[in-house]
């Protein structure tokens, strides 16, 4: 039999709960062959027994760690296991819908584009609101009396916008980048541009690899023929909350934050860095920390409540994150001891990140 001409990678973007949900709807509504590579980065043993049982019944590759992984981490576990002409990153809280990936190499092979990504919706009904089609991410140079100034400029299509409201607008359109909650990638580029970086622990990983690819030369298309819907919601659950709380924990975001700025040489005292140091722990409050006060406050959420509890959230975040960071020193340690001629390299950048800049 001929191999496929699709690898598809699924990794754990901020839970673990939706991933039945996921993998099913990719197994339903894929009719090309492809190959599959599941990164499991410390999933609750219950979701670990599925996915082993699963992938013993459909035959896919399954790759575990016993500890949480960010998400280009993950993504570059299952890179190193692609031998094939396309691959497709997808999140486990994403559903595909019917042809997602018929239309998507179509896309590919018509345009000769590097990197082509679906009509991505969000949160349910499936396939109702836009989260992205497509968008725009460059550098812009700015001339000013103390020198050139680089910043960045980035902007989604119509985000949140009703699909209904902009179908007659949703057409295949060349742009400038993709996230990573679904896209499909010519794996070549990936010898231009080596491994996605690492140092990107929670966020501006996707803008980064746009970037990179954009400065080799390679194109970007949004194919809004395949849609794909991302799914956000917590279980609270210890294993879930966990994962989520460092996920997006300010340590990583601003490891994340100041990596970029030095590796593309941008001004932190910008618009687009204060936006985001403004709302640092943003996606925890909304995910989790309101939702929360919500069921205990039968609704009410009074704000005094609100503002403490921020104040104890910000704690406990800085303590997993801190406990999180000393247990993988102690593990690459270990590894150290043991003499293993493969220690993982994937966890240096954070432990570097800490080590020099000290707890935030």
């Amino acid at each position: 039999m001929n191999k496929p001409q699709i690898t598809i990678i699924v990794s754990q973007r901020e839970r673990f709960s939706y991933t039945r949900e996921s993998l099913e709807s990719i197994y339903e509504h894929t009719q090309l062959p492809f190959s599959l590579v599941y990164i499991d980065g410390n999933s609750p043993r219950h979701i670990q027994r599925y996915l082993q049982e699963q992938a013993l019944e459909k035959g896919f590759q399954l790759i575990r760690t016993e500890h949480y992984l960010s998400p280009n981490q993950a993504r570059n576990l299952g890179l190193q296991q692609v031998n094939s002409e396309y691959l497709v990153f997808v999140d486990n809280d994403v559903i595909v819908s019917p042809g997602w990936l018929n239309s998507l190499l179509e896309c590919a092979k018509d345009t000769k584009a590097t990197v082509v990504c679906p009509l991505t919706c969000i949160g349910q009904p499936l396939g109702e609101t836009v989260h992205l089609a497509g968008g725009e991410a460059h550098i812009v140079l700015e001339i000013q009396e103390t020198g050139v100034k680089r910043r960045v400029h980035e902007k989604h299509y119509f985000v949140n916008r009703k699909v209904a409201e902009v179908q007659d607008q949703l057409h295949r359109t060349q742009c400038e980048f993709a996230e990573f909650h679904c896209m499909l990638v010519r794996t070549e580029i990936f010898g231009q541009i080596g491994l996605l970086d690492e140092g990107f622990l929670s966020t501006r990983e996707h803008i980064d690899f746009c970037l990179k690819v954009a400065e080799a030369r390679g194109t970007f298309y949004c194919e809004p023929a395949s849609v794909v819907t991302y799914v956000p919601g917590l279980k609270f659950e210890l294993s879930e909350l966990a994962f989520f709380m460092l996920r997006w924990s300010n340590a990583w975001e601003i490891a994340s934050l100041e990596h970029f700025s030095a590796k593309w040489n941008l001004t932190m005292n910008d618009k687009y860095f204060k936006k985001r140091y403004k709302r640092m722990g943003h996606r925890r409050h909304q995910g989790f920390l309101k939702p929360l006060l919500s069921r205990l406050t039968f609704g009410q959420n009074p704000l005094w409540l609100e503002k403490i509890a921020i104040a104890l959230e910000r704690k406990l975040n800085h303590y997993i994150s801190d406990r999180y960071t000393q247990s993988q020193q102690k593990r690459i340690r270990s590894i150290h001891a043991e003499q293993s001629p493969h220690p993982p390299i994937s966890l240096y950048p954070y432990l570097l990140h800490q080590s020099l800049k000290g707890d935030k």
